[in-house]
C-alpha cells in the first residue's frame, strides 16, 4: 500500500448539505395492512447516514489532539460508514483508507474509490469474529504502516453516537408525538445516539432494536450473515442496551421482502436495514390503540440492485422474490439464549451479553 497524499485541501461548504433528511410517512402492507409509520430517509443526505457520525468522530479527535491537521484517517468498513468517511475526509481535509472484505460490492469500491478513499480488501474471514475480525486485523497493520494516521474506532467512539443528536432534534422539530422508535444495529451508533434526546422529549418512549439473524450484539451465536450494514460478529461497546425495551432479529428473506413491497408500492426502499426496520416498524404501528412510531432508512436500494433486488441473487440464496416470507408476527422467545432465532423473532429481555457472562 502506498501512503496515501491529500488531493485536494479541507472543504468545509460540504458540511452545510449533513442532515436535515426528509421524513417519509410509510403505509405499505409489510405484510399485513398498518397505520403508517415515520421513516428517516438518510439516503438522501449527503454523505448518507454516517457522514453524521463521521463527521462527529473527526471534529471529535480534533478537539482532543487526536487527528492532527491532515492526517490519515483508518477505519474498518463494510460499506455504508466508508462513504461518510470519505465525505468528512473531503469535508475536514483528511485522506482516507478504508479496510474493506471480499463481500463488499464492486460497485461501492468503485464508489469509494471515486470518492478519494483507498482500500485495503480482506479476502477471508477470521476464524473467531468473522469479516469483522479480518478486517480489524488487517486496520492494525495499516496503522502500524503508517506513523500518525487515527483510528476512529466506529464500534467504540462515543462521538459516533453523539453524531446522531442533530437528527433527533430533526425528529423533535418534526413530529409531534412518538411512542416507539425502531433502530438498526450495528455499531449501536444511531440508536445511542437518539435515544437520550428524544426520551428528555417523550419520557415514556418506547425502544426496539433491530438485529440481523446469526449476529452475537444481542446474544445469539455468531454465525455467517448474508445481511450487511446491521448486526456484528463482535460486541461494540457503543450499543446502548439499557436503552433498549425489546430486540427483533429479522431474517433476509424477510428483509428482502419488505424492500420489494416498499420500492412497488410507494418507491421509498433500501437495503438490508431498511427492510429489517421496515418489518418491524410496521409490526409497531399495529399496536392496539395505535401508536406513533419512527425509524431510520439508512440507505437506498442502489448499492443493492445486484443481491436484494436482483432476482438470480435471490433465488440462488433461497430467497424466492415471487414468494412472500415474512409471517404477520414476529416468533418470541423468552431470552437471547433460550433458541437461535433463523427468522423474524422477538425478545423482551434485553442485556449486553458480556456483563451477563461476568
Amino acid at each position: 500500500m502506498t501512503v496515501p497524499t491529500l488531493a485536494h485541501p479541507a472543504n468545509p461548504d460540504l458540511l452545510p448539505l449533513l442532515g436535515r433528511t426528509p421524513l417519509a410517512r410509510i403505509r405499505t402492507p409489510l405484510p399485513a395492512p398498518h397505520p403508517g409509520f415515520w421513516a428517516k430517509l438518510e439516503c438522501l443526505g449527503a454523505g448518507g447516514m454516517k457522514a453524521r457520525s463521521a463527521v462527529a468522530m473527526l471534529r471529535g479527535a480534533h478537539a482532543r489532539s487526536e487527528l492532527r491537521p491532515g492526517a490519515t484517517v483508518v477505519e474498518s468498513t463494510s460499506g455504508t460508514l466508508g462513504v461518510g468517511l470519505a465525505f468528512a475526509g473531503q469535508a475536514l481535509g483528511h485522506p482516507v483508507v478504508l479496510v474493506g472484505d471480499a463481500e463488499l460490492e464492486p460497485s461501492m469500491r468503485q464508489l469509494l474509490r471515486s470518492y478519494g478513499a483507498e482500500l485495503e480488501i480482506v479476502d477471508r474471514p477470521a476464524e473467531t469474529g468473522g469479516w469483522q475480525a479480518a478486517r480489524l486485523a488487517r486496520l492494525r497493520e495499516v496503522l502500524d504502516r503508517l506513523p500518525g494516521a487515527y483510528w476512529p474506532d466506529q464500534y467504540n467512539n462515543p462521538d459516533n453516537a453523539a453524531g446522531y443528536h442533530a437528527m433527533a432534534r430533526e425528529l423533535i422539530g418534526e413530529l409531534p408525538e412518538l411512542d416507539v422508535l425502531v433502530c438498526s444495529v450495528g455499531t449501536g451508533g444511531h440508536s445511542a445516539g437518539l435515544v437520550e434526546p428524544l426520551r428528555r422529549r417523550w419520557p415514556r418512549l418506547r425502544v426496539i432494536g433491530v438485529d440481523s439473524v446469526g449476529s452475537a450484539i444481542f446474544g445469539q451465536p455468531a454465525r455467517t450473515r448474508l445481511m450487511r450494514g446491521l448486526g456484528s460478529s463482535i460486541h461494540p461497546r457503543n450499543v446502548a442496551y439499557d436503552a433498549f425495551d425489546e430486540v427483533h432479529w429479522v431474517g433476509p428473506a424477510e428483509a428482502v421482502d419488505a424492500c420489494r413491497r416498499l420500492a412497488r408500492s410507494c418507491f421509498v426502499s433500501g437495503g438490508w436495514s431498511t427492510g429489517a426496520v421496515a418489518l418491524v416498524a410496521a409490526w409497531a404501528a399495529r399496536a392496539p390503540g395505535g401508536a406513533a412510531v419512527a425509524t431510520v432508512f439508512p440507505d437506498g436500494p442502489h448499492r443493492y440492485l445486484g443481491t436484494i433486488y436482483d432476482d438470480a441473487y435471490c433465488r440462488a440464496h433461497g430467497l424466492d422474490p415471487d414468494r412472500a416470507h415474512t409471517a404477520a408476527d414476529p416468533a418470541e422467545i423468552p431470552h437471547p439464549g433460550a433458541v437461535e432465532a433463523t427468522g423474524w423473532t422477538r425478545c423482551r429481555t434485553v442485556a449486553d451479553p458480556l456483563a451477563v457472562r461476568t
